[in-house]
């Protein structure tokens, strides 16, 4: 069966959960149903996706249900053969992923979602690319906010260094300029699964601990050294600078998309994130706390009292959100720094919804309809938002999703 012989273009699965409500939400919003896009919600829970269906309004009613289950191979096969493209919300996906990646890549399907776990997409890499080039099968990891800003964000700020300069960065600088929002409860299960994994599994420490991990094998080297993890100050963007939490799912999937398309880039390129917090002692202060709480949380989500405290009082759970005033109030802009010798340019990528859920789940459903509608030149294959969506996504992002990328200085 061919992909256009198939029912579905896109199935969003883990609809009954907070952010695959929101992807269902913003398709119906965007696409809605009975028309060019073929789309349909599934789930564990029958009831449950009825009564999602019945929350988006009556224009969602031709929405078709699916169950299958995360851990039954057969139920997560017969859903997979009936469309073109998986979007997937479900996570901890290290916990509930991978029979789904499996059977993605066995049927030929494609698949989407917006994990951050850097050790599980190495094993997703390892077990299933090579069946995934053989049925055609595109999978691709870390559709979210983790990490599109990042890795459409480098491919767009080379773009911009090529046409006003000649050649590619030589370097890019990703600094979070201003964000308002919270991390999604599926996010931080994510983070604190990673954390287990990496204390009791030897490879998956390694992996985790490598910034070139998620490279093809042979080329798990470079120039960059680990993650930023102490405050510093940046003249590039004249501001202190504290670690990013998520740099270090973002920087690995970025230097994968370099390696993936044959190093345009070049081999020598340097990639970093960190987050902005101002000038003058106030900055400084900003970024010793941001840094000291990073730290913290890391070092408590590691023990086990103080992570049942952090997770009873603090943390959000998978299924919990933001109501909707509150996602929409929120945005992120971040801004791009590349150099080329004595050229520089920055760039900036900005999102008018918060990053957690907002931004996240409308980046996610533009993948899942790139993947589906677009003509992409994209084998099968474990690939990477840019090395495999690229521009068309980029378009997609910017017409449909309130993203924008620009040039904002060329020095």
């Amino acid at each position: 069966m061919t992909a256009v012989d198939r029912e579905f273009d896109v199935i969003v699965w883990g609809a009954t959960g907070f952010t695959g409500r929101l992807v269902a939400e913003y398709l119906l919003e965007q696409y809605g149903t009975g028309r060019e896009l073929r789309w349909a919600m599934a789930g564990r829970n029958r009831e449950k996706l009825e009564g999602v269906r019945g929350g988006l309004g009556p224009g969602a009613v031709g929405i078709p249900l699916i169950t299958a289950d995360s851990h039954n191979p057969e139920s997560l096969r017969s859903m997979v053969e009936r469309t073109s493209v998986i979007c997937s919300t479900v996570g901890p996906f290290a916990r509930h992923g991978s029979e789904l990646v499996a059977a993605c890549a066995a049927s030929g399907t494609d698949y989407c979602d917006i994990t951050g776990e850097v050790q599980w997409v190495r094993k997703m890499i390892d077990a299933h690319e090579d069946t995934a080039r053989k049925t055609g099968a595109r999978i691709v990891h870390c559709c979210g906010f983790d990490s599109i800003p990042s890795d459409l964000g480098t491919l767009f700020t080379h773009r911009q260094m090529q046409s006003l300069h000649g050649g590619p960065c030589e370097s890019i600088k990703f600094r979070v300029r201003r964000m308002k929002g919270t991390f999604s409860g599926g996010t931080v299960a994510s983070l604190l699964n990673a954390l287990d994994e990496a204390r009791e599994d030897r490879d998956a420490r390694r992996t985790m601990g490598n910034p070139y991990g998620l490279n093809p094998e042979g080329e798990q080297q470079g120039p960059d050294g680990p993650d930023q993890r102490k405050p510093a100050w940046d003249p590039d963007v004249n501001s202190w600078t504290a670690p990013f939490v998520m740099a270090a799912i973002n920087t690995r999937v970025v230097r994968r998309s370099n390696a993936l398309c044959g190093y345009p880039y070049g081999k020598t390129f340097r990639y970093e994130e960190a987050v902005m917090t101002g000038r003058g002692p106030g900055g400084w202060a900003r970024a010793v706390s941001m840094t000291a709480a990073l730290g913290g949380f890391l070092v408590a989500a590691s023990i086990g009292p103080a992570r049942t405290l952090l997770n009873k009082l603090f943390l959000p759970q998978p299924g919990e959100g933001p109501d909707a005033d509150a996602r929409e109030r929120g945005f992120f802009d971040i801004v791009l720094v590349g150099k080329r010798g004595a050229d520089s340019i920055v760039t900036r990528v900005r999102a008018d919804r918060d990053p957690g859920y907002g931004a996240t789940s409308r980046m996610l459903g533009e993948s899942a309809v790139c993947l589906a509608k677009d003509n992409l030149d994209t084998a099968g294959g474990s690939w990477t938002p840019a090395s495999c969506m690229g521009d068309k996504l980029i378009r997609r992002l910017e017409t449909s999703a309130g993203m924008s990328f620009e040039l904002q200085e060329n020095r």
